[in-house]
C-alpha cells in the first residue's frame, strides 16, 4: 500500500459530502490516500485500530476468521463505503479483515481527527449512525441465514445479492470478478460443496460460471430456491 496524491470527490464521498463546508480545508490537510493492490490487505483482524478509511474507488471484501482454516466474508465495500469503522468500540482491535479483489484507492483519517469530525459535523455523525444501524440489521440477517437456510439456498441468496449490489453489465455478466474460493466464503460454505452446487445450477441452466465471470441465467429460480428454503 503507498501513499497517492490527494484525490476527493465531494459528491460521492460519504466523508465530504456530509461535512460542513468550512470544515473541508482541515479534512484536505488530515487525510492521505493510499492506492491498494489488487488482494493487499488493508488492515487485519486483530490489528491496533490506526483509523478509518473511505473508499474512494475499487471494492473490498471484509471478512473474519471462521476457523483456522476458513474465512466468512461479512460483506463488500465500494466506492463511497466505509471500512475500519467496526474497530471504534472500546477494544481498540479491528474485528475483521479487509482485502483489495480489485485494485483500488482509500482515503484515511486518524482516530482523533476522526472523532474530532464527528464532534464537529453532526450531519456525519447521524448518517454514520444510521449506518452503523444497517451494519447490524445486515449481520442479524447474515446470522439468521447461516443458522437456518440450507446451503443451497445460502448459496442462490449470495449471487442475488451479488447482482444487487454490483449491478450487470451489457451482457448480462454481474459486475465484479469474484474467486471461487472467495463466493464460498460468501455463502459460508465450502469450496467442495460451492462446486457441487455450481455444476447443479450449471446443469439446469440458473446460471454460469466463466473464470471470475458471473452470468445469472434464470433470477427467477435462485429467488425460488431462496422463498422454499424459508416456507
Amino acid at each position: 500500500m503507498k501513499e497517492c496524491s490527494n484525490l476527493c470527490d465531494l459528491n460521492k464521498c460519504f466523508l465530504c459530502k456530509l461535512c460542513l463546508p468550512e470544515w473541508l480545508p482541515a479534512l484536505a490537510v488530515k487525510k492521505r490516500n493510499f492506492e491498494v493492490k489488487k488482494g493487499e490487505l488493508l488492515f487485519t483482524e486483530g490489528d491496533a485500530v490506526s483509523g478509518i478509511y473511505f473508499v474512494y474507488e475499487g471494492t473490498f471484501k471484509v471478512h473474519k476468521r471462521w476457523d483456522k482454516e476458513k474465512e466468512l466474508i461479512i460483506r463488500f465495500a465500494r466506492s463511497g463505503d466505509i471500512v475500519g469503522h467496526m474497530g471504534l468500540g472500546e477494544e481498540r482491535l479491528y474485528p475483521v479483515s479487509a482485502t483489495a479483489i480489485e485494485s483500488a484507492i482509500v482515503c484515511f483519517l486518524d482516530i482523533p481527527f476522526f472523532e474530532s469530525t464527528l464532534r464537529v459535523n453532526t450531519n456525519l455523525t447521524y448518517e454514520l449512525m444510521r449506518f452503523y444501524a444497517n451494519e447490524l440489521q445486515n449481520s442479524h440477517r447474515r446470522m439468521r441465514d447461516l443458522a437456518h437456510m440450507s446451503v443451497k439456498a445460502r448459496i442462490a441468496q449470495s449471487f442475488i445479492s451479488l447482482k444487487q449490489q454490483f449491478g450487470l453489465d451489457e451482457n448480462g455478466i454481474i459486475n465484479v470478478e469474484m474467486s471461487r474460493q472467495d463466493l464460498s466464503s460468501f455463502a459460508g460454505t465450502t469450496y467442495e460443496t460451492l462446486f457441487k452446487v455450481l455444476n447443479d445450477f450449471a446443469k439446469h441452466n440458473t446460471l454460469t460460471i466463466t473464470g471470475r465471470k458471473i452470468k445469472i441465467i434464470n433470477e427467477g429460480e435462485l429467488t425460488r430456491i431462496v422463498i422454499n428454503d424459508n416456507i
